[in-house]
């Protein structure tokens, strides 16, 4: 995909207002203008604004120079930073160079394949103690269902601590947090200025900060053999350069990241099996001949084949985060055109995942299109929920167990059925947030 011999123009793009140029419209518009570029103006589009270059890149070769070919070329930036700092300080989302190498060696053992399956074991107490509240023929909101879930299991799992006392201040913070962060002023005004989206954006980190305290001092008094905080203490105090803000911002991350992005994940995933009964009959099928009323394990999961491509299908259409922004920092050429040093750089899970001509009938949930076959077919790219390269999501085999074992659980017990009609539309923030409560009636099986 990328060219020595530049074309010396930009590629086509929409037009703008004066100065602001086409900003607004890209940050107001979300995915709807993520899309529609796309669908104009083809595989690489180009607009301007405030003094910067954007590219958007629809292309999974493109899109692999930026992540992985070229990836040391592209760091996070300050679009990104604007949006997340506030909320994750300099974790390993944020962090760059040398820093987030350290950083997540040192985190890196806690996603280590063996202590993935100790995990399976937490995610389905956690699960069954969930389920064990719901009762038939009540009306639940999954999503908030699903944030509560995977928030306990990821404090458990990852902290070695039981959240249960702070479960609602934590989501309080993250749904006050993510709408202020995305929002128009806090993206274009400078920073340093006092708009009351950052203001709101302050508060929810004051909330995470007083609970991570918390944990980390507990983890002082009684550390833990193997969480996430444990380890990083045992560093600082053996003279790794950790701060006590350091370890905080990680452990926020963790927390925040880790939770946030499998519940929207399995939102959508009940969403879509609520509205296509024949998938959710084959999905029951499989989970009482595999596991037979049992609780899963480990060892079932290879035999979990269709739980497992109903969950990639659920993040193909509903990618858990919609898209990813990257800055030049020199001047590079993708596909014959030049990106100038500074560019914000912008890859979008939604409009490549969606895209007809990797994937047939592309807007159909249709778990079994994920056969060895079309994996092997597929460009490598045309599907990355988790990113890709170096800086690929460290908890994505988490996030996979987590997703199939939760379903499991869920299937194994209940119908869903959905109690609004209407679609539901994504609003892109960090994550692929539901834009209302998505409320289901459980039934017993």
């Amino acid at each position: 995909m990328s060219s020595d011999h530049a074309r010396g123009e930009f590629p086509p793009g929409p037009d703008g207002l004066p100065v602001v140029g086409a900003v607004p419209q890209s940050i107001r518009g979300g995915l709807d203008f993520t899309e529609r570029v796309a669908r104009e103006y083809g595989d690489i589009v180009h607009w301007e604004g405030l003094g910067d270059h954007f590219f958007q890149l629809n292309d999974p070769e493109a899109i692999a120079q930026v992540l992985v070919h070229n990836n040391t070329n592209y760091v996070k930036g300050e679009q990104f930073q604007r949006i997340l700092r506030p909320l994750t300080g300099n974790g390993i989302l944020n962090s760059e160079g040398e820093e987030w190498r350290r950083n997540r060696r040192m985190i890196q053992p806690a996603f280590h394949p063996d202590r993935i399956s100790v995990y399976a074991e937490m995610m389905v107490d956690q699960t069954e103690a969930t389920l064990a509240d719901w009762r038939d023929g009540e009306t639940r909101s999954i999503h908030e269902d699903m944030m509560e879930l995977t928030l306990r299991i990821v404090a458990e799992a990852l902290f070695g601590v039981d959240l249960d006392r702070y479960v609602d201040d934590i989501e309080e913070a993250m749904n006050t947090f993510l709408p202020a962060s995305a929002s128009l002023s806090n993206i274009l005004a400078p920073e340093g200025v006092p708009l009351p989206s950052r203001r709101k954006m302050a508060r929810a980190r004051e909330t995470l900060d007083s609970v991570v305290d918390e944990i980390i001092a507990q983890k002082r008094e009684t550390p833990g053999e193997d969480d996430v905080i444990s380890m990083l203490l045992d560093a600082q105090q053996e003279g790794a350069p950790l701060s006590d803000e350091d370890i905080r911002d990680e452990a926020i991350t963790l927390l925040t990241a880790g939770h946030e992005t499998t519940a929207v994940s399995l939102t959508y995933t009940t969403y879509l099996l609520a509205q296509h009964p024949a998938i959710e009959e084959k999905l029951v099928a499989e989970l009482d001949e595999v596991l037979d009323g049992e609780r899963p394990t480990t060892g079932d999961l290879a035999d979990l084949t269709y739980t497992e491509q109903v969950v990639e299908e659920s993040m193909r259409l509903f990618p858990p985060v919609p898209s990813i922004v990257r800055e030049a920092k020199e001047p590079d050429t993708i596909d014959g055109y030049r990106i100038p040093t500074g560019s914000k750089v912008f890859m979008s899970q939604w409009v490549v995942h969606r895209d007809g001509r990797w994937y047939d009938d592309p807007l159909a949930f249709r778990p079994e299109r994920w056969t060895d076959e079309m994996r092997a077919d597929l460009p490598k790219l045309a599907y990355f929920p988790f990113s890709a390269g170096p800086r690929r999501c460290i908890g994505d085999r988490f996030a996979m167990l987590e997703a199939r074992l939760i379903l499991a659980m869920l299937y194994g017990d209940y119908h869903l059925e959905l109690d609004s009609g209407r679609n539901v539309e994504v609003i892109q923030t960090i994550t692929s947030r539901p834009d209302e409560e998505i409320r289901m009636t459980v039934h017993e099986r």
